[in-house]
Formats: structure tokens, sequence, C-alpha cells
């Protein structure tokens, strides 16, 4: 779980993050204020199965598609991007063309997220 850029509100990243690992899942939260190389490179340290991206400042789509040029750069493609926050509607089809798997909503049950989590990251 990681939280870019300049965002500095970080509740749901923590809720999402403790849901996941209450599922019995490891989560590395990255922390505040993570550039997309920082989130890239914790990823491939940890060799990771998911990147979980919690943004609310509004960049989603420039912090989106430069963690998966990042991932392509690193032949990390494997790795399951995924996320949340205060995302519109209209810019979700956006993310998927740009290999974003699933982008959650406001109001998204955690049971959702780590049901979704569990059938589509690896174990």
């Amino acid at each position: 779980m990681a939280k870019p850029g300049l965002d500095g509100h970080d509740r749901g990243a923590k809720v999402v993050a403790r849901a996941l690992r209450d599922a019995g899942m490891e989560v590395i939260y990255t922390g505040l204020h993570q550039t997309p190389e920082q989130i890239v490179e914790t990823a491939l340290a940890e060799d990771a199965d998911g990147i979980g991206l919690s943004i609310l400042s509004g960049a989603h789509m420039t912090l989106f598609a430069k963690v998966m040029e990042l991932l392509a750069a690193r032949d990390a493609r494997d790795i399951v991007v995924f996320g949340g926050g205060i995302i519109p509607e209209a810019d979700i089809p956006q993310l998927e063309k740009l290999g974003v798997a699933k982008v959650f909503t406001p109001g998204a049950p955690t049971k959702t997220i780590v049901d979704w989590v569990r059938a589509n990251v690896a174990a």
C-alpha cells in the first residue's frame, strides 16, 4: 500500500492495509509522500505481488501512469496495480487502459477490496 504524491491523508490506506493484513495477507505500507520511483523500488525489493495506491489529491492520472511506466521499464508488469480514492468515474476507463487492474471509489466496503485482492493478486 502506498500514498503517492503530496496527499497527506492516509486513513483510508491504513484501513485497507489493516483489512488485508487481517485477512492473512502480508502488507507493507510505505507511508505518506512517496514518489512513484520509491513505490516501485519498494515493490521490487519486497517481491510484491501487488501495489495498492491511495490517491485523494486529484493527481491520480499522473501518478498511476508513472507507476505503470516504471513497472514496464523494470519488466515488472506482473505486479498487479489497484487503487482507490477520490477518482472520478470518467477517469477509471483511462486508468484501466494504462493497466490499472481495479479502482475502488469512496465507500467501497473493505470486504469487497479484500475479496478482489484475494481473487486477483497472486498468493
